[in-house]
C-alpha cells in the first residue's frame, strides 16, 4: 500500500520537479580514478551538460574494485536527480554474472538515462609476430593449440570476456594473460610477448595509427567511419560484436520528469560539435539514446555474458 501512495505521489509531484531541477549542483560518480579512460570520456561532456542544466555538473572520482565502488554509492544515493553515475558495460552488466555478492543489481537498482559514447574493440597485434588477419589468427590456433596467448586488463574484464568469446566462436585455444591495467598489456603486445589483445581505441588508437600496432579488425557489426579500411572481425567469424558503452545513469526511483530532463540534456550534451569531433579524434562513436533504449542495451549485455561467463566458468568472489 506504501509503494502505491508512493508511486501515485510521482505522478502529481514529478511535474513539479521538473520545473524547479535543478536547484543546485549535481554530482556525477566516475567510479574510476580521474585520468582514465572512463574519466575522460565523462569530462568531455561535462561543460556542454552543466550548460544544458543550468547547473554545475560536479564529477566525484570514486575509484575502486573495478568500478564496483563508486557504482555501489550511486546505487544507494538519494533518487532525486542529484547523484548520478558515469557507468559502463562492467560495472552496469558484466559484473552481474561475475559475482555472486554483488552489493548492488545492475538493472533493480538503477534507471538507465542515456548512453554517451560506443567504444569498439580492435583486435591487435605486433609486426613482429607475422599474424596478417583474422583469419590467419584462427589458422595459427588450429595449427597449433599451445602458440597463442591473448592479453587482458585483468581477470572478468571486458576485454577479457571479449577474447574469450572470440575464441570460443573461432574454435581455438589462446592463453589467457591477465595484467594490472592497460599499460602492461599494450606495452607486451608492442614487445611481442602475447599473440593478441582486444584494445579500445582510447588505449591504442596512436599506435595503430603509427604502425607499431597492426589491428586485425575492429568488434563493430559493420564498418566505422573512425576507421576507414580496416575489416570488421564479423566479416571473418560471422556474428561476432563487441561493443563497450559508456553512459549515465541514476539511482532507482529517480523521478520519470527529472529523467527525461537529463536525457534531453545529454542528447544535446552529446549532440554539441566540440563533443562531437573530440570523441571521434579519440576513436569512438557518440551515441546518446532513449532510456528505454539503454534499458534494453543493458538488459540483454547482461543474458549476453551471462551466457560466456557461466560457460567459461569465470568467477571473482
Amino acid at each position: 500500500m506504501r509503494a502505491l501512495i508512493f508511486l501515485l505521489s510521482l505522478l502529481f509531484v514529478s511535474p513539479t520537479l521538473a520545473q524547479s531541477y535543478p536547484e543546485r549542483n549535481i554530482r556525477m560518480i566516475v567510479p574510476y580514478p580521474a585520468g582514465g579512460s572512463t574519466d575522460i570520456l565523462a569530462r568531455t561532456i561535462l561543460q556542454p551538460l552543466s550548460e544544458a542544466l543550468g547547473k554545475p555538473v560536479i564529477i566525484d572520482n570514486k575509484s575502486g574494485a573495478g568500478g564496483i565502488l563508486g557504482t555501489t554509492e550511486a546505487a544507494r544515493a538519494t533518487p532525486d536527480g542529484y547523484t548520478i553515475v558515469f557507468g559502463n558495460l562492467g560495472p552496469n552488466a558484466l559484473n552481474a554474472s561475475l559475482y555472486k555478492k554483488l552489493a548492488y543489481d545492475p538493472i533493480r537498482d538503477f534507471v538507465p538515462i542515456s548512453k554517451v559514447v560506443d567504444v569498439p574493440f580492435l583486435l591487435v597485434t605486433a609486426p613482429s609476430t607475422g599474424i596478417s588477419s583474422v583469419s590467419d589468427l584462427i589458422e595459427r590456433g588450429k595449427k597449433d593449440p599451445i602458440a597463442l596467448t591473448y592479453a587482458s586488463v585483468g581477470l572478468g574484464s571486458a576485454s577479457h570476456v571479449t577474447a574469450e568469446l572470440f575464441r570460443r566462436q573461432a574454435g581455438i585455444e589462446m592463453r589467457h594473460i591477465p595484467y594490472r591495467g592497460g599499460a602492461p598489456a599494450t606495452n607486451d603486445t608492442l614487445a611481442g610477448q602475447v599473440s593478441v589483445y582486444f584494445i579500445t581505441p582510447l588505449e591504442g588508437i596512436s599506435q595503430v595509427q603509427s604502425g607499431s600496432l597492426k589491428s586485425l579488425g575492429i568488434s563493430t557489426a559493420s564498418p566505422s567511419p573512425l576507421f576507414p579500411g580496416m575489416p570488421t572481425i564479423d566479416k571473418t567469424l560471422p556474428g561476432f560484436q563487441v561493443v563497450v558503452w559508456f553512459g549515465i545513469l541514476a539511482p532507482a526511483g529517480t523521478p520519470p520528469a527529472i529523467v527525461a530532463k537529463l536525457n534531453d540534456a545529454i542528447t544535446r550534451a552529446v549532440a554539441a560539435p566540440a563533443v562531437q569531433e573530440t570523441l571521434k579524434q579519440l576513436g569512438v562513436e557518440p551515441k546518446s539514446s532513449t532510456p528505454e533504449a539503454f534499458a534494453a542495451t543493458i538488459r540483454a549485455d547482461v543474458d549476453k555474458w551471462a551466457k560466456l561467463v557461466n560457460e567459461a566458468d569465470i568467477k571473482l568472489d
